[in-house]
């Protein structure tokens, strides 16, 4: 079967290798599309994603969808054929979490995911023709769902735990800084979960065009010198950039949220935080999610339309070039999609 793989940093290849069997509890899944995340393309461009360093060749890709095409033994309550959906995390170690963080599984001190160096052997990811899952880690997609749509369930289920981080959102000011893929698919979320006024900062026009497209209310072209809004009630900061936490905090009202989903570097950072303590400011991260790709499905389900954000399709074969118009976002890409077979 084919398999996008990433040996080292700039050396992304469309392997030949074995079909795998479903282990007892396991299922084996025919993949039909992909999406691509920034964290894919750490590993093509850098070698590493944060502190995860590439140390074998990788298969890539944990925003991934299909269809049962075996079962292996012990597994019952799915057929061969459903679509489904995949949650990525599997989680390792002997290890008792605090009764604070109980049941928020993203917290789990050691978790493997679908097309991470983070452990060796890696855990290999989902960007090839055919891939086995515990059933557990399914996620059955109902039938007016495409599996193209099911593939986004991923990036979704990040918006959604971000949204949820942030609490009751309903009716208030919010501000999205940033509108790559999980920035729009934040908008969407707030949308969903019932947002007053939702404004949304940028840098590309492009990538505006497609937050307005999922809900956005007022539009701020960071690059015409367009200023942030003022005391907003709760901001999401999506760019990732350090550079930018510091006016996303001015721009937020004292007493107010700022729920960090953009991912930061693993290194020192310079940004611009007195704000947290002069506007009592509360500064929440936001990683992954627990369960909220459930509720992605659920979303989607009940006639949320995400096409926006899936810009662009390539097939299998052309993954370097889905790779380099996903990392180029003068191309006006946003959520760009593998079609895996």
């Amino acid at each position: 079967m084919k398999a996008v793989v990433a040996h080292g940093a700039n050396d992304l290849r469309v392997d030949e290798i074995s079909i795998p069997e479903p282990a007892t509890g396991e299922v084996l899944i025919a993949m039909e599309w992909g999406g691509i995340c920034g964290s894919d393309i750490s590993y093509w461009k850098n070698g590493a994603s944060g502190t995860a360093i590439l140390r074998e060749p990788l298969i890539l890709g944990h925003e991934v969808a299909g269809r049962v095409a075996k079962l292996g033994a012990d597994v019952t309550g799915v057929e061969e054929g459903v679509a489904v959906t995949i949650h990525p995390a599997t989680l390792v170690g002997n290890h008792t979490m605090p009764e604070s963080t109980a049941g928020r599984t993203n917290l789990w001190p050691e978790v493997r995911y679908f097309g991470s160096g983070a452990f060796l052997p890696h855990e290999q990811g989902g960007f090839s023709e055919f891939r086995t899952a515990r059933v557990d880690q399914l996620r059955l997609l109902p039938d007016n769902l495409t599996t193209k749509e099911g593939a986004v369930a991923e990036p979704l289920g990040v918006a959604l735990h971000a949204v949820n981080r942030a609490g009751d959102v309903a009716g208030r000011t919010v501000l999205v800084n940033g509108a790559g893929p999980i920035g729009a698919l934040t908008v969407a979320a707030l949308k969903f979960r019932g947002a007053g006024q939702i404004f949304v900062s940028d840098l590309s026009e492009g990538a505006l065009r497609v937050a307005k497209e999922l809900g956005a209310d007022e539009l701020v072209n960071l690059s015409a010198g367009e200023g942030l809004p003022q005391d907003v009630e709760i901001a999401f900061e999506a760019s990732g950039a350090s550079a930018a936490i510091g006016s996303v905090l001015a721009a937020t009202q004292r007493g107010g949220t700022v729920v960090q989903v953009g991912n930061l570097p693993g290194s020192e950072i310079t940004a611009l935080l007195g704000n947290i303590v002069t506007r009592e400011i509360n500064y929440l991260g936001s990683y992954r999610f627990d369960d909220e790709i459930t509720d992605a499905v659920h979303m989607m389900a009940e006639g949320f339309d995400i096409s926006p954000v899936m810009t662009h399709e390539f097939s299998i074969d052309d993954a370097l070039e889905a790779f380099e118009t996903a990392a180029d976002r003068s191309t006006g890409s946003s959520k760009v999609m593998l079609k895996l077979s």
